[in-house]
């Protein structure tokens, strides 16, 4: 994913299949619920460091390695999503 097209998605505003997430200094809690509701319909972008307000906050780049592996592993987590789906991150 390149910058046009997150500039694209966050221009069209939350929706459907577009959801804004703080997550400065850790994941957000619901993340997961989010992309539980994803999967149960055509999937979506899921924008990590971006407010509801369309305002780019951004994540601590200390945080942003460690984000992705989180992400990687909670997704094969039933606990957290189940059947599982690998997810892969990306870093823009």
């Amino acid at each position: 994913m390149n910058i046009n097209k997150i500039k694209h998605i966050i221009s069209k505003s939350e929706g459907i299949s577009i959801e804004f997430k703080k997550a400065g200094k850790q994941l957000p809690q619901n993340l997961f619920e989010t992309v539980c509701a994803f999967l149960n319909r055509k999937g979506g972008e899921i924008l990590l460091g971006i407010g509801d307000n369309k305002n780019i906050i951004g994540i601590d780049d200390n945080k942003i390695e460690t984000f992705c592996k989180q992400i990687a592993n909670l997704s094969n987590n039933p606990q957290k999503l189940f059947p599982s789906f690998l997810l892969e991150p990306q870093v823009v």
